[in-house]
């Protein structure tokens, strides 16, 4: 039933931020719906999916933790997602991920993100830093890839050249968040 109910509440969720606030504290609430919400995300009615990657973003802000026994689901299909308004909250969803695991250490994540999933996840990231994408899916890939390269020290010089050569003719977002990140990974390098 809670089911089905994930579905209906899907289905009349608008684009305003109260509205998705409103579905993702319903999953919150009934955590049992939460492999629904990633399997509808990425499955072929497409605006159904999306929707459902509006609320799994809302969801993992407030419990990234529901994801983690679903990594495998996760990281096997990011590949597929090209929709806009999909990518978006994927790569963000990404980036929170990449802060959770390196930045903050978080120990309930570390057997969790394995080396296969770390490497779809820059791979995903590299092809939206690389192709005709929105700015925000960008900026979410740069950031979780420098964190990524605090690990792969291949990274952080492929992510140097690419954002050094795309931040002049980008636009504002992108450009603040390059400089961000480069800086990051100066620092980095000098410790």
């Amino acid at each position: 039933m809670s089911s089905e109910l994930l579905i209906q509440k899907l289905n009349y969720t608008k684009a305003y931020r109260k509205t998705r606030l409103e579905v993702a504290q319903w999953v919150l609430d009934h955590p049992e719906t939460f492999e629904e919400l990633l399997r509808v995300c990425f499955s072929s009615e497409k605006e159904l999916s999306y929707k459902a990657t509006w609320i799994l973003e809302f969801v993992c802000a407030e419990r990234l933790s529901l994801l983690y026994p679903h990594f495998e689901l996760f990281f096997t299909n990011i590949p597929n997602v090209k929709r806009d308004q999909a990518l978006r909250p994927i790569a963000k969803v990404c980036d929170m991920i990449a802060v959770k695991y390196y930045k903050d250490n978080d120990p309930e994540i570390k057997d969790k993100f394995s080396v296969e999933h770390r490497k779809l996840m820059t791979e995903c990231c590299f092809d939206w830093l690389i192709t005709d994408q929105k700015v925000a899916c960008k900026v979410f890939a740069m950031h979780a890839l420098f964190y990524l390269g605090t690990e792969y020290d291949w990274i952080h010089p492929e992510l140097n050249v690419i954002i050094s050569e795309n931040i002049h003719h980008n636009s504002p977002a992108y450009k603040a968040r390059g400089k961000y990140v480069l800086g990051k990974i100066q620092k980095f390098n000098r410790q």
